[in-house]
């Protein structure tokens, strides 16, 4: 018995043709180095930023070109932090000890405050930490 053969049926896409072009991968991820975010890129090839997700999605060469960029992007900068760190800037040594060790080193501290029989009353204060004054 003879198979039966159908034709598929054509879609056609709706809208207008993407501006997209495969060079733009090199492109983002230079603008990344760069340092430039998202809205930014988008007006650089001068498209909405909605555009530039969809060509996040429908190419997946664009979207890893961007990822690269940006994660090669805030390497540099954290380099560039540690070595300042590293060089007595005491800024940098703040800001690197408080982002690795915020246990340690955050300036917001929690004071919780109990009844006699240790249930909490209130939390959340955001001072200093709490030290009592000697009633006389």
């Amino acid at each position: 018995m003879a198979k039966k053969i159908t034709k598929k049926k054509q879609t056609k896409k709706v809208g207008r043709p993407t501006d997209y072009a495969p060079e733009y991968a090199e492109q983002v991820f230079r603008l990344c180095l760069l340092g430039l975010i998202d809205r930014e890129i988008a007006a650089f090839f001068e498209i909405a930023e909605s555009t530039l997700n969809n060509w996040k999605l429908e190419h997946p060469e664009f979207l890893e070109s961007i990822k690269k960029g940006k994660v090669q992007a805030d390497a540099n900068v954290a380099a560039s932090l540690y070595k300042q760190a590293i060089k007595g800037n005491t800024v940098a040594q703040i800001f690197v000890l408080k982002n690795r060790h915020p246990d340690k080193w955050r300036e917001k501290h929690t004071q919780v405050i109990e009844n006699p029989d240790g249930t909490s009353v209130f939390s959340g204060f955001n001072f200093l930490p709490f030290t009592p004054v000697d009633e006389k």
